[in-house]
């Protein structure tokens, strides 16, 4: 199977908050590589992860380009945002908007996404939200 397919319904979900959706694509341990951050295993931290996101930031992903060969994937594009609740360990949210390029790669297994590690510059997205 290509990974072009499960990633782009990942994105598709991710445009239309649907959690449930982007979840039904994961592998039961998938990994998950938080941008300049840890690593974490698992469905269950995955969920937790997307409602800390969902309480913290509102974001819409444009301009998504995905690259697939054969099990690997990945993708990149714009993510244009607002900072809606602070979240620990970052600058208080006043509902600050931004907009920053972004990447992730992806790993498959069976079809469903075992892998998922998020890159973008957080250097800039804390200027952004710092002005």
């Amino acid at each position: 199977m290509n990974a072009r397919e499960p990633i782009e319904a990942y994105y598709l979900a991710f445009n239309r908050g649907d959690w449930e959706g982007m979840l039904a694509l994961l592998a039961d341990d998938v990994v998950h590589d938080i941008n300049q951050g840890g690593r974490e295993v698992g469905v269950a931290a995955f969920r937790a992860f997307l409602a800390r996101m969902e309480r913290c930031y509102e974001e819409r992903l444009t301009d998504i380009v995905v690259m697939a060969a054969g099990e690997r994937g990945a993708a990149e594009f714009i993510v244009h945002g607002t900072y809606k609740a602070s979240d620990e360990g970052l600058p208080p949210a006043r509902g600050q908007r931004y907009t920053l390029p972004a990447g992730a790669f992806f790993e498959l297994r069976a079809g469903r996404i075992a892998r998922v590690s998020n890159f973008y510059n957080l250097a800039d997205w804390l200027q952004q939200v710092s002005a």
